[in-house]
């Protein structure tokens, strides 16, 4: 199994996120990360388990597709493509909350 650094990349964190983060019918906190292509729920689950010491209750993953680009150099235009990723929306079982993103709302 890959060690938890290996599969969280990044929070993913946005006005969005940050702002729809609290449930308050259900008292629980989602949390939304960037994370490898190849991993699995099960294993992000355990990784978040892992790192940040709470207890996960569900996992859901998209995976984003890139942006295409367009730039002008000199007279001509060229288009290229930013590469997909995946997104994980953590879900943690109601009373659990992450320490290290307190103060973000």
């Amino acid at each position: 199994m890959k060690e938890a650094y290996q599969i969280l990349v990044s929070p993913h964190i946005t006005d969005k996120t940050v702002k729809n983060n609290y449930d308050r019918r259900n008292d629980a906190y989602t949390y939304v990360f960037r994370v490898a292509k190849n991993a699995n729920k099960f294993e992000i689950k355990k990784a978040v388990e892992s790192f940040f010491g709470v207890q996960v209750a569900d996992v859901n993953t998209v995976v984003v597709r890139g942006k295409i680009k367009r730039a002008q150099l000199k007279r001509k235009v060229t288009t290229g493509k930013l590469p997909n990723w995946k997104k994980a929306y953590i879900k943690l079982k109601p009373g659990q909350k992450i320490a290290e993103f307190e103060g973000m709302s």
